[in-house]
């Protein structure tokens, strides 16, 4: 942010869901055929998202007073911007760290193929961010005061950035990404700002304006409409799998030798031939 703006770094940030959704595409983990409806929507509700978070950051638009207590802004410090701000390098920066988080999702993924085991690869991500982190703050901070650690809110952010917003929401997003993929656990990300802006209006007695209400039900729009695509994609799956599944049936066997009736045979032979032509059916089915 000291080479953009606060406003420019959050819009960036919000173009997660679309930067893994391409990842994801790119990787052949998502399958696109716009010639199907959830595919389609899932398309759509992400681009639907992405503006809504967009509408949420850069559009702010009078002052709607729907708590009677929200009326001052005294809790917002004035911000002093930056005199001389590069805005190539923070574009870069920014980029980077987006493309980087989607692909943390994406390599979550893959892993989860490999080694089913969302708490103990919640362990290892956590340990390692440990090692990593103490090693940049020992090396970027060399002020005593700022290791210090006292029983008031800086403890209790930490706490519960460390057990809340790292272990329980990696592991929970390692269960989500295993079971959905990585598309539909980045979809949610808008949705924090939304969150943000409510527990802001309550507890701190921000201002809400019309652009985040309008912001907010466009991110809702497109969540649903990317959820009720994902949904859509996997009843389809689990069907077609289903009727491949029932169309290996066992052929009827008849005994020759005990059995002289021509009419045996021939059902024999109409069964199996029903069957090959079943699953050759949902076979052809399947290609997009």
């Amino acid at each position: 942010m000291q080479y953009t703006s606060a406003t420019f770094a959050s819009a960036t940030v919000n173009v997660l869901p679309a930067v893994t959704f391409i990842l994801a595409v790119v990787f052949r983990m998502e399958k696109i055929n716009l010639k199907k409806v959830h595919s389609l929507a899932k398309v759509i509700g992400t681009g639907i998202t992405v503006s809504g978070a967009m509408m949420m950051t850069l559009f702010k638009g009078p002052v709607v007073n729907i708590l009677w207590y929200s009326h001052g802004g005294g809790h917002h410090a004035a911000a002093k911007a930056a005199t001389e701000q590069n805005w190539a390098t923070g574009t870069i920066m920014l980029l980077l760290c987006v493309v980087g988080w989607s692909s943390f999702f994406i390599v979550q993924s893959k892993t989860l193929e490999e080694y089913p085991a969302e708490l103990s690869l919640t362990s290892l991500v956590c340990g390692m961010g440990i090692l990593e982190g103490g090693v940049a703050a020992v090396i970027m901070e060399r002020r005593m005061s700022a290791w210090a650690i006292g029983f008031d809110l800086r403890l209790l952010a930490a706490a519960y950035s460390g057990i809340i917003c790292s272990g329980l929401a990696y592991y929970m997003q390692s269960v989500v990404n295993r079971a959905r993929g990585p598309v539909f656990v980045t979809a949610f990300t808008p949705l924090s700002m939304i969150i943000t802006a409510v527990l802001g209006a309550i507890v701190l007695a921000e201002q809400v304006r019309l652009g985040s209400l309008i912001g907010a039900a466009i991110i809702v729009v497109g969540l649903y409409t990317v959820v009720w695509g994902k949904g859509a994609e996997k009843s389809e799956s689990d069907k077609l799998a289903y009727n491949v599944g029932s169309g290996h049936e066992l052929p009827v066997v008849v005994d020759i030798k005990t059995s002289g009736n021509a009419a045996d045979i021939d059902i024999a032979d109409e069964t199996t031939a029903k069957s090959k032509a079943s699953q050759n059916k949902f076979m052809q089915e399947a290609e997009p």
